[in-house]
């Protein structure tokens, strides 16, 4: 275990070696990957409480769509700022080779495949929170890619990431990238419990309805 840490420590300190924190681009980056999960959440969630969204745009439905394509804008823009702010820093010679690339259209084309395979068993509204709509699914999605990992759109979302960056040969990319799988991690944590009460609360009603 202290094995483990000391290496991984290593490579993060190899990593840190060739990226500026400061640089305004790779600001921008981490500003925009944070930012993105908390605005969605926080929307959500007020959504959820005071249904002041579904009001405002006159259905839940459309107030979802609404919600969905913001988040689909803040995605391009999050994606603009990583791109950026890989091609403002260096690129490491150790993985500007044939191999890697070909390792990170690999890593590309998995996550393709979990991020709209997801889309797809979850359709619109069930990819954009529908739930905290009220949109809710009759019963857990059990499909590929659900069968066979948990949470495939985040970590789907992490492997384009992580691909992107090593076909750049960026290790401001690879920095990036742990902060994407990081911040997903966060709002798992966050995301999971919420929206189990938000179908636990379905089934009580169902049972008093019964």
């Amino acid at each position: 275990m202290g094995a483990q840490i000391q290496a991984d420590l290593c490579i993060m300190t190899r990593l840190l070696g060739y990226v500026d924190l400061s640089e305004p681009h790779f600001v921008a980056a981490v500003l925009a990957i944070v930012f993105n999960p908390l605005f969605w959440n926080v929307v959500a969630r007020w959504e959820h409480k005071t249904r002041k969204l579904s009001k405002a745009f006159g259905s839940p439905r459309l107030a979802c769509y609404t919600l969905g394509g913001a988040i689909l804008l803040l995605n391009v823009l999050r994606s603009h700022c990583f791109t950026q702010a890989m091609l403002s820093q260096p690129r490491m010679q150790s993985l500007d080779n044939p191999a890697a690339y070909h390792v990170g259209l690999a890593l590309l084309g998995v996550g393709g495949v979990f991020v709209l395979s997801s889309f797809l068993a979850l359709g619109f509204t069930g990819t954009f929170l529908g739930d905290y709509f009220g949109i809710l699914k009759e019963a857990r999605v059990t499909m590929f890619p659900f069968s066979v990992l948990d949470n495939p759109m985040y970590w789907g979302s992490t492997a384009i990431y992580l691909g992107w960056a090593i076909v750049h040969a960026s290790p401001t990319g690879l920095l990036l990238t742990a902060v994407v799988a990081l911040i997903y991690m966060v709002a798992i944590v966050y995301e999971e419990p919420f929206t189990a009460e938000i179908y636990q609360q379905k089934a009580s009603q169902a049972c008093k309805r019964s």
